[in-house]
């Protein structure tokens, strides 16, 4: 049986799990700023997995292909974006070539593929969540996609996408969560600061990661200083993060409403991808007589 959100949250094992995710996001980041800017923020996650699915071929429609008409009206009627932000992202992926044009059934319609980069880091993006699942059961769900990724990459995809843009519990954890994956490179300073993470005593009301410099958060993810100290005051004004003494000294910590916010949201989004692999790949580990 695939792990459910529950099994997740509840495993002791899950912390490593969690800031391991949190470094490789980071780490994808710092190799291709651009690529990982479609990770930044959570609008931008959710556009970019409905275009690789409906490129794919998303459960709910009988033919595959992108195109710019599909891809608007789908991130409209899902709520994932506006009209005219669908329509900029497309470009934008379309400017940092990302996505090129593609033949098509129809020769009327302009279709669209993700480029091979585009690819790669996606596929490193599934890869890196099946070997975590791997650690948590001793499956080897990263050593048969690795078999042939970009036929794995085609099969599991659509359906984590599905299942992403449809659950509540990964579109809106909580507030604090949402205040950071919602904001412009808000997503990787949210990643950065549970990266911190010494340990994760759920008693705890507060967890201090030590000392935070701004400059070093700015400079590292291109983020202005105005942008980055209203971030932070919103999330201090709700009591989810702050720091031990006066004027922004001392060591910074999280509040346990915040943790969990992530926490839950990561078991939610893992248990999605593992349903999806023992979908395509069967069960991850056989039961033993």
């Amino acid at each position: 049986m695939a792990f459910t959100a529950e099994t997740l949250a509840a495993d002791d094992r899950f912390l490593a799990a969690i800031l391991h995710c949190a470094d490789q996001m980071l780490a994808i980041y710092r190799e291709s700023p651009r690529i990982a800017s479609i990770f930044a923020a959570q609008q931008r996650w959710l556009m970019a997995h409905a275009g690789f699915a409906l490129h794919y071929g998303h459960p709910d429609y009988e033919k595959s292909g992108l195109y710019s008409g599909r891809f608007i009206d789908f991130a409209v009627q899902n709520d994932i974006a506006s009209r005219n932000t669908a329509a900029a992202f497309m470009q934008e992926m379309l400017a940092y070539r990302f996505l090129r044009p593609a033949p098509g059934a129809d020769k009327r319609t302009r279709y669209l593929e993700p480029t091979e980069i585009a690819e790669q880091h996606f596929t490193r993006w599934l890869v890196t969540h099946m070997m975590i699942l791997d650690s948590l059961d001793g499956g080897k769900r990263a050593d048969r996609i690795a078999t042939d990724p970009a036929a794995m990459m085609a099969a599991i995809q659509p359906r984590i996408a599905k299942a992403i843009i449809g659950s509540q519990a990964v579109r809106s954890p909580g507030p604090t969560f949402n205040l950071f994956n919602w904001a412009n490179s808000g997503g990787l300073v949210m990643d950065y600061l549970i990266s911190r993470l010494p340990d994760f005593p759920e008693t705890a009301e507060r967890v201090a990661v030590g000392p935070l410099s701004l400059r070093e958060i700015r400079d590292q993810f291109m983020i202005s200083n105005t942008h980055l100290k209203r971030l932070l005051t919103q999330a201090a004004t709700m009591e989810s993060v702050g720091w031990t003494e006066p004027s922004r000294k001392g060591d910074f910590w999280l509040s346990r409403r915040f943790i969990l916010e992530y926490w839950n949201y990561q078991a939610s989004k893992f248990a999605i991808v593992d349903a999806a692999a023992e979908a395509v790949l069967g069960p991850a580990v056989l039961d033993e007589p």
